[in-house]
This record gives C-alpha cells, structure tokens and sequence, in this order.
C-alpha cells in the first residue's frame, strides 16, 4: 500500500527537494505540497493523507498551531505529523511534540532517514531522531517540569522505568532488547504497557512525559 504524503514547508527548495526524494520510492507518494501551515490544515482535510512532513516556522500560521489542529487532543479526524526541524528551532519543537506530532528529524538527516521516519510514522510509530533527543526535550521539558515524581509513586514498574529510559534516548525497539537484554516482542510489550499504564498515545508522548516528571533528568 502507498503512503500518500503531503510536505509543508516555506523554502520551496526544501519542498522541492522533500517531494523529490519522496517521489522517488515505490511506496511512497506526495499527494500535495504547500508553504504555510493553514493551507497544510486545509489540504489535509481535502486530501487525507497518511503523513504530514510539517516545518515549524512558516508563514500565515506556524507548524506549532497547525500540528496542533491537525494531530492535537482536539482534532476531530487526527493525521499524523512528522516535524522537521534545524538545531536553532530546539524550543519550537518541543512544542510541536506537545501538540501531537508523531516525531521530529533534522532537516540536514540524511534522505534514507527521512524515508524511514515517514514510514515509521505511517505505520504508527513515533519517530525521535536519537542524536537531538536530549538536546531538544530535555532542555526545554526541564524549563516546565513539576516537581520530579518518586519512582516508588510511579505507576511503572522498575522494568518498565528502565525501558522508558532507554526510549527517552531515542533507542528503538531493537536497541532496547539488545541493552536489557531482551527479546524484540518483550520490548514492544513493555512499551504498550508504558503508553496504556500513562495513557499516552505513543512515544513521543512517554518522552515529554519522562522529561517533565523527572524520570529522566
């Protein structure tokens, strides 16, 4: 099955390049490009596609406000949002995490990884690029925080703070099993456990929510 895309951002080089690159495999499909985030929420109304690859500062209405409209607790029809971002936008995308995007990469990752975000997003994974997971969540979280939580209070198990830990630094599924020393489908257990016992809706979310209560510092 294709993923249809559309890509919102304001540097038509960039969109260019995105649609490019996007075009360019089997599987993949953008179905609409655009330069603004209200014209990105209108699209994806008409459109419907499976993944937003949304920029956060642009013109008219930003990719904040228009990831919140479109994936936030109140859209009535969500579409997955993958944000992308560069190092000087680190604040803007814990917002963007806040207001429901599935995920975030560098604009300057290379395109493979781009291409495995989208898919990862489609198929209904989030996407934390690893290298900038501390540097973006954590810095800006901390500047929000409660009050650290008591991990003898937490609703987690000692297992499972340990796996959330391990997601918090961005490693996938299959990092985690080979640090704990587990299998692939013990892992995936313990983080559907994760987002049920918190009542997250994915990754993302347990990341931001690791960072505000103090489980990861």
């Amino acid at each position: 099955m294709t993923t249809r895309v559309l890509v919102c951002d304001d540097q038509a080089l960039i969109r260019t390049g995105f649609t490019t690159i996007i075009d360019a495999q089997p599987d993949l499909e953008v179905v609409g490009e655009c330069g603004d985030g209200r014209t990105a929420v209108a699209l994806a109304a008409r459109l419907r596609p499976d993944v937003v690859v949304m920029d956060v500062r642009m013109p008219v209405l930003d990719g904040i406000e228009a990831t919140r409209l479109l994936a936030g607790a109140g859209a009535a029809d969500p579409v997955k949002v993958l944000v992308v971002t560069t190092f000087d936008l680190d604040e803007y995308v814990y917002e963007a995490l806040r207001a429901g995007a599935s995920g975030f990469l560098l604009k300057d990752a290379p395109p493979a990884r781009l291409l495995d975000g989208i898919r990862a997003v489609a198929a209904g994974d989030a996407l934390l690029a690893p290298e900038v997971t501390r540097r973006l969540v954590g810095r800006y979280a901390s500047r929000v925080a409660p009050p650290p939580v008591d991990p003898d209070a937490s609703p987690l198990t000692p297992r499972e703070l340990d796996v959330l830990r391990l997601v918090a630094d961005g490693l996938s599924n299959a990092e985690i099993a080979a640090t704990l020393v587990l299998s692939h489908e013990t892992v995936k257990t313990y983080v559907s456990r994760i987002l049920t016992k918190l009542d997250l809706r994915d990754r993302v979310q347990a990341v931001v929510w690791a960072y505000r209560t103090g489980v990861v510092g």
